[in-house]
This record gives structure tokens, sequence and C-alpha cells, in this order.
């Protein structure tokens, strides 16, 4: 089975990846912050720089500054898998994103994200995030 534990964490679960997109759409580190524990990683091994950030400010100031370079970014996700024990979970997500750069050139990198999450004081937040790149740039 590809979702396990209740239908209200999964449902929290899914609200945080949703939440997660839509600080990447409208371009805001508060929103986009707010998803990450303050003790997570964030693994982006096609991204030089970027192969293992850990501690939230760290991964929000590194996101920040990625994003300066794309002046427009559209991301949709999706959950594949939650398998809920307790007070920790593991998703498989997918991504879809479209990214323009300075320069016009246009990227439409699709991939999977194998995530680790935590329910810390009531609140689902990701403890780390490692992604893959399974489609273009």
């Amino acid at each position: 089975m590809s979702f396990s534990g209740s239908t209200e964490d999964r449902l929290a679960i899914r609200e945080l990846l949703d939440i997660y997109a839509d600080g990447v759409n409208q371009r805001s580190a508060d929103i986009w912050g707010s998803t990450w524990a303050e003790d997570s990683e964030w693994n982006l091994p096609v991204v030089p720089g970027m192969e293992e950030i850990k501690g939230k400010a760290n991964i929000v100031n590194a996101w920040t500054q990625a994003m300066e370079h794309f002046p427009f970014v559209f991301m949709i996700q999706s959950a594949g898998s939650i398998d809920i024990q307790g007070n920790t979970a593991t998703m498989r997500s997918y991504t879809s994103e479209v990214a323009v750069l300075a320069d016009g050139t246009e990227l439409r990198p699709s991939g999977q994200y194998d995530d680790k999450l935590q329910r810390i004081d009531g609140q689902w937040l990701f403890v780390q995030r490692s992604f893959q790149s399974l489609h273009g740039e």
C-alpha cells in the first residue's frame, strides 16, 4: 500500500507539500521556509553547491539566493506515497517545474523527492528532502 496512517495526518502532509509549492510560486521565503524543521536537511545533488544543505536558516538562505536567478518559477507537486509511523513519516513526491533564467532560457525539470517528515508541536514539517532528477534540466 502506498499510503498509511490516519486520513487527518495524510491530509496535513499533503497540505505541507502544497504550502511548499505555494511558497515557490509566490516567491515567498516565509511561506516556503515554514515547511522546514530547524534541524532539517535539503539534498539537491543535481545542483552544484547545493548537494547537501543542513539547518533551516541555511536552507532558506540557499533557496533565496537561488531564486534570484529565476525571474519566473512555477512548481506543481504530488505525493506518490506517504507512510506514517507515529510522529515520523516518509513520503515520495514528484515535482514538475517551469523556470525561466534572466536570459530567457526556459527550464522544465521533473523530479522525485524522497522526504522524511516529523510532527513537531502538532505540525508536520520536512526534516529531509532529497531530490533526484527524472527528466529535464
